[in-house]
């Protein structure tokens, strides 16, 4: 990833607040649920860069509505986004929402951090505690990279690891999933991961 498409926080917020620009140029008005690397970076939790922006959903009417596809008028102006700055179109992706189908853990909405970008565009971080429960999902059925990296820069508890165990085994039942789940628990210092998930 070359340093003129990596996005830090400060890139990041720039891009979200050109994507509020646009948007109010066309009249559209959005919220949308971000997760991975952008949101870890928007609340200050990890110190890396990203190389996009990942949109689990579209808050419409109070109800979360999977952002896959994204809607045409989002991906004009995140076109337009990407063209001024010499990004990749998909800078803003909807690459997580398939988590969507077997359901957030309770209280995602209530505990994500709201930021708004003019009065077209606001965007809803996924939290420290969601992030957890997403991250250790994905370094359990991806190995190790980045996902396990950043679930170690969040330091999680091991109150907090096996809460997220035990919400990622409604996404993924099968033992092979628990036994590399109950390895990396132990590996984390969660030493009672096989009494509770």
């Amino acid at each position: 990833m070359s340093a003129s498409t990596s996005l830090d926080a400060a890139r990041a917020d720039t891009l979200l607040a050109a994507l509020g620009e646009q948007l109010a140029v066309r009249e559209e008005c959005y919220t949308l649920v971000v997760v991975g690397g952008s949101a870890l970076l928007a609340l200050g939790l990890v110190a890396r860069t990203t190389r996009d922006v990942d949109v689990l959903a579209i808050l419409d009417g109070g109800e979360l509505v999977s952002a896959e596809p994204l809607p045409p008028s989002l991906l004009e102006a995140g076109r337009v986004v990407a063209l001024d700055f010499g990004l990749p179109m998909d800078w803003l992706n909807a690459g997580p929402a398939s988590l969507l189908d077997l359901g957030l853990p309770e209280g995602f909405l209530q505990r994500a951090q709201r930021r708004s970008y003019g009065e077209a565009l606001t965007v809803l971080f996924a939290s420290r505690t969601d992030q957890i429960h997403f991250k250790l999902y994905a370094a359990v059925d991806q190995g190790a990279g980045r996902h396990f990296a950043d679930l170690q820069a969040l330091e999680p508890t091991e109150p907090e690891l096996l809460q997220a165990a035990r919400w990622s085994r409604t996404h993924d039942p099968s033992e092979g999933y628990r036994s590399v789940l109950l390895e990396l628990l132990t590996y984390l210092g969660a030493t009672h991961g096989s009494d509770h998930v």
